[in-house]
């Protein structure tokens, strides 16, 4: 068992991400997982806490995977998927490290936010310590923690930080009701100054702003 894989009650292993998301959904909520691979968080919610849910994956590979569990989930690209929803259809839309590989990420937040009635996004967090003093030391940009690809590896990554999405999320006037730090499958500290410092990999659940 790797230090970014917990195990969950039916034995499996969840990813530590996927694992605070589950903790943040309350049970016989109506869940869309976008980019929901081969259904993990899909399966794990829908044993535990009775969920109701579905996904949009990319991939035939993971589209399959998740038929073979018996999970509600259909073959697209997150724009085109989006587009099919009608407002507030979910009550939650969750993204766990998608949002680096998206064109267009500030587009797909407010749809987000128009399909469910709170969001929740996860991503592994360059702005983390080793990360800048392997940048420092060697001038090249390092693969992300808790998630490693190499930069040029498909499909293509954009280096994000806690810093810079909760710029983003401020442009947007997006509120975020509850955040989750993790530094290595752990939690972390959520002080200001050492959040974007010490976190690997942050989890943020959020609604449309008054």
């Amino acid at each position: 068992m790797t230090n970014n894989q917990l195990p969950t009650t039916n034995d499996q292993l969840l990813r530590a991400d996927l694992q605070a998301i589950a903790n943040l959904i309350p049970v016989k909520a109506g869940v869309l997982d976008l980019g929901c691979g081969d259904g993990d968080l899909l399966a794990y919610l829908a044993a535990e806490k009775g969920v109701r849910g579905r996904g949009i994956e990319l991939s035939e590979e993971g589209v399959l995977a998740c038929v073979g569990r018996g999970l509600s989930v259909r073959q697209g690209n997150l724009e085109e998927g989006l587009a099919d929803y009608p407002n507030a259809s979910f009550n939650y839309v969750v993204l766990s490290q998608t949002l680096p590989y998206l064109d267009n990420p500030a587009q797909i937040v407010q749809e987000m936010l128009r399909v469910g009635q709170q969001a929740i996004v996860s991503f592994s967090n360059w702005g983390y310590w080793r990360c800048r003093l392997q940048l420092l030391a060697t001038g090249r940009i390092p693969p992300a923690p808790d998630w490693p690809e190499a930069w040029h590896a498909a499909p293509r990554w954009q280096a994000v930080t806690v810093a810079d999405f909760l710029s983003l999320a401020n442009e947007l006037g997006v509120r975020i009701t509850q955040e989750v730090y993790l530094a290595n499958g752990r939690t972390a500290p959520t002080r200001p100054w050492l959040k974007n410092l010490l976190a690997t990999t942050a989890v943020y659940v959020m609604e449309k702003g008054n």
